[in-house]
Order: C-alpha cells, then sequence, then structure tokens
C-alpha cells in the first residue's frame, strides 16, 4: 500500500541532542564544559536510554522529563560537575529547545506538499514535544505530536506504535515510520510499520530479530522515499 502517513521520533531524528551540551559549552557561565561537552552528551543520552528501557521493564514508569533529568545528574558525576545546580538548570533548559537537524523544515514541507501526514512518536512528554517544535518552528509542518505518556510506558513497547493508528485511522502498512535509533526503527518495522533508519553516524545494524527496510544518512531523502513506497 502507498504510504499516507509520516511519522518521527524526536530527540536524536528532527533534534540535535548535543544540541544542549554545545550551546551550554558555548557561554561564558559554564566554560568547564569546553572540552568535555561531546562527552557529557553522549554519557546523558546513553543514560537516558538506559532509564527509560530498566523502567518499562520493571513498570516503574516517571516522566522523561524526570528520566531526562536523572540522566543528567548521571553524566555531571562521571565528568566531575555534581553539585553545579546551574550548569544543571541550564542544561535541562536548553533540551527544551534543541536545534532542529538542517534539512528537517524543508523535509517536512515537502512531504506535505505530497499530502502525507506527519506526527511525532516520541518518549518525550506533550509539554517537552510542543516546546521543542515551537523553538524550531516546525508546528505548521505537524499534524501531531504523540507522547508514550498516554500509555504509561516507553517505546519500543508496542502500545506506544498503536497510537499511531488510533490517531490516524491508517493500516501499518500505510506507515513510514523514521527514527535514528536502530532498536527503534528496528521494532517499528516488527511492529508492522514501514521503516527507516536514519543513521548519522555510519553504526552497524543493531542484532535483534527485525532490521528496518531502508537506512539513510540523514533525513533529506525522506519525501523520495514516501513517494516511492507502493
Amino acid at each position: 500500500m502507498p504510504i499516507t502517513t509520516c511519522i518521527f521520533d524526536a530527540y536524536g531524528t528532527l533534534f540535535d541532542v548535543a544540541a544542549a551540551a554545545r550551546r551550554a559549552a558555548s557561554e561564558p557561565d559554564h566554560a568547564c564544559l569546553a572540552d568535555s561537552w561531546p562527552a557529557l552528551a553522549t554519557a546523558w543520552r546513553a543514560r537516558q536510554l538506559q532509564y527509560t528501557w530498566l523502567r518499562a521493564i520493571t513498570g516503574a514508569h516517571a516522566d522523561f522529563g524526570q528520566v531526562t533529568g536523572e540522566a543528567l545528574d548521571w553524566a555531571l558525576e562521571a565528568q566531575g560537575l555534581a553539585g553545579d545546580a546551574g550548569l544543571r538548570a541550564r542544561l535541562m533548559a536548553l533540551y527544551r529547545e534543541l536545534d532542529a537537524y538542517a534539512e528537517v523544515p524543508a523535509m517536512l514541507e515537502a512531504l506535505k506538499r505530497a499530502g502525507k501526514a506527519t506526527a511525532i512518536l516520541s518518549n518525550g512528554t506533550p509539554d517537552m514535544l510542543a516546546d521543542a517544535v515551537e523553538a524550531a518552528g516546525l508546528g505548521a509542518l505537524l499534524d501531531d505530536l504523540l507522547s508514550v505518556e498516554s500509555v504509561g510506558i516507553y517505546k519500543p513497547h508496542p502500545s506506544v506504535y498503536d497510537l499511531v493508528g488510533q490517531r490516524f485511522g491508517c493500516d501499518r502498512s500505510e506507515v513510514l515510520f523514521v527514527s535514528s535509533n536502530g532498536w527503534d526503527a528496528g521494532a517499528a518495522a516488527g511492529y508492522g510499520f514501514v521503516s527507516a533508519w536514519v543513521n548519522r553516524a555510519n553504526e552497524p545494524v543493531d542484532r535483534l530479530p527485525w532490521r528496518p527496510a531502508h537506512v539513510l544518512a540523514d533525513l533529506s531523502g525522506i519525501p523520495h522515499l514516501a513517494e516511492a513506497i507502493a
């Protein structure tokens, strides 16, 4: 079936998760990050994802804002920066206004011109997603922001992917699901979506029972891919 609906993960896919640490490091008040911000950003993201999986497995759900803060606390301590309340507050604020990748606006505009429905499906809370979309100026290009908070468990639980059909009334085969997380793209493929993995770092494919149907270096080819699938 042709693709009618294009669904995007948010963090790491549309929005650069390293942007918060990078921007903070450029500010005079946070020169302590000048050399360490890449390591901080990497550790922060890794712990953030690990904590979502652990909370999903154990049934101990907490929203993504809390998980993001807890992951940041771990990363700051690992970098010897625990206790810097001002730095923590600034990083958390910047996380709500992450930079969108450069190709995102034109890519979404092309999908809308082609008549595709577009939405985010994310671990983020509704208010976090709304802030990020507003900061990036993408609101007019997205039909909805779908959050795991409506089901109370993180990706890749199938109930999260169920939100797409519930919102758009489409068959799974009509959905092009796009994520920069290999595990997310793989799980979405197992769910029945046509999935595309945005592999910006040229990493190996995750060894999971399912693999994404398409692998791209960035998002610029998504409109062509959505039209080519029939």
